[in-house]
């Protein structure tokens, strides 16, 4: 039975603006709804007016993107209880009412109505680690890279099929450390057929040495007999002139730049994650290298925000809640998807990599191969498997900490 003497702040959060109401138990409206901008002046106003409420205050907002962010840690700071619930569990949460009203300050009335409603269950958010918040951003802004190299690396590839077919297929497609790939360079010096024929056999040969010289790769003068002797059997369809060339050169200078960018954005994840105490042992998993491991200690956090680690499982979305109505109850179930979409990613390709390489003695490892023996379909394999890979993960990790915690 929740006292009288209680104050439940409810803020909708929107960009740069919230709405805040604030209830007591039946019904009663201590303040009505009115709007703020997250300016440092309205937050301090704010909190003022908050601290002069009589009785226990608990203020609830939607977990919603970045948004409420910065409200939430200013008042977190100034010493207030603030919760921080999923928006699904306040869509899904009822007003006893069966009109649909959406405005921002009905849903401040409505989350106010869900912290009274689950007062003595309310979590306190916590703020993170600034180096585990920054090695998230720098996660997030990683995967937008990578969807952007690989339109790039398309396009360029597309032009090239007008210019010089089959050029790259003469050299590595693999990264090196810098960012740079060989046959993106080589696209950008080399960009038309008919400019490689221009030279003779052997002139083009000194030049393309000179170019491997210039760029640190290895220089091969059967390697540009090869390519020149490709290049007399192209059949280009777009001319060569100075368009052209700009075509290509641009194409070939974004997806080169977008792999410098990756380069470097992976640097400072490694130079960030090695900076938390779990790395050596995230490290130390099979499947997980200097990439996968910072993307995945980014993806979780602070495992010691998890008490078990079903919750852990249940973060990632790999959960399959139960189904059971009257008589009928599922056997089969998909998972919920409810949670990190960005950890199953990461999940799915550390698995994958496993099952690539044959790690025999690894338990993930012989756990999917039990799993595809039984006949069970890929996905469903892999799903097991990496939720197998996250109780492992959870065990080892936080047995870790705790020999630290306790040195």
């Amino acid at each position: 039975m929740i006292n009288e003497t209680v104050n439940a702040v409810g803020i909708d959060i929107s960009k740069g603006k919230s709405t805040i109401a604030v209830m007591r138990p039946l019904g009663e409206i201590v303040i009505s709804p009115f709007e703020l901008s997250h300016s440092s002046s309205d937050l301090k106003s704010l909190a003022s007016t908050l601290r002069k409420l009589d009785g226990d205050t608990k203020i609830i907002m939607e977990y919603t993107g970045k948004y409420y962010q910065p409200i939430a840690k200013f008042l977190y700071n100034e010493g207030f209880f603030v919760s921080v619930i999923h928006a699904k569990l306040i869509h899904d949460f009822s007003n006893n009412s069966i009109r649909k009203v959406k405005t921002d300050k009905a849903d401040a009335v409505k989350i106010a109505n869900y912290g009274l409603t689950n007062w003595q269950s309310l979590q306190s958010y916590s703020t993170e680690d600034e180096t585990r918040l920054l090695l998230k951003a720098c996660n997030r802004q990683y995967d937008q890279y990578i969807k952007r190299y690989v339109t790039a690396k398309n396009n360029l590839m597309s032009l090239l099929d007008q210019t010089c077919p089959e050029l790259d297929s003469f050299f590595p497609s693999t990264k090196r450390p810098n960012g740079h790939t060989k046959w993106v360079d080589a696209a950008h010096r080399f960009w038309h057929c008919e400019y490689i024929t221009n030279f003779s056999e052997k002139k083009f040969t000194e030049v393309y040495n000179e170019w491997c010289k210039k760029l640190g790769y290895k220089p091969s003068s059967e390697k540009a007999v090869l390519v020149y002797q490709h290049a007399k059997e192209c059949v280009a369809t777009l001319p060569k002139n100075d368009y052209t060339k700009k075509l290509v050169q641009t194409a070939a200078e974004d997806a080169q730049d977008l792999g410098i960018r990756i380069a470097q954005t992976q640097a400072e994840m490694e130079r960030l994650a090695s900076q938390l105490p779990e790395y050596p042992v995230v490290l130390s998993f099979n499947g997980v290298g200097t990439t996968l491991g910072p993307q995945l200690m980014a993806e979780i956090g602070d495992i010691r925000r998890f008490p078990k680690r079903s919750n852990l499982i249940a973060f990632a979305g790999l959960d399959a809640p139960p189904y059971q109505s009257g008589k009928f109850e599922a056997r089969t179930r998909h998972i919920s998807k409810r949670g990190s979409s960005e950890l199953r990613k990461t999940l799915f390709q550390i698995v994958s990599g496993l099952q690539q390489k044959g790690f025999v003695d690894d338990p993930v490892y012989i756990f999917l191969s039990r799993k595809k023996a039984e006949g069970k379909p890929y996905y469903v394999c892999m799903t097991a498997a990496c939720s197998k890979f996250l109780r492992i993960y959870f065990a080892r990790v936080n047995e870790y900490l705790n020999s630290l915690d306790a040195n």
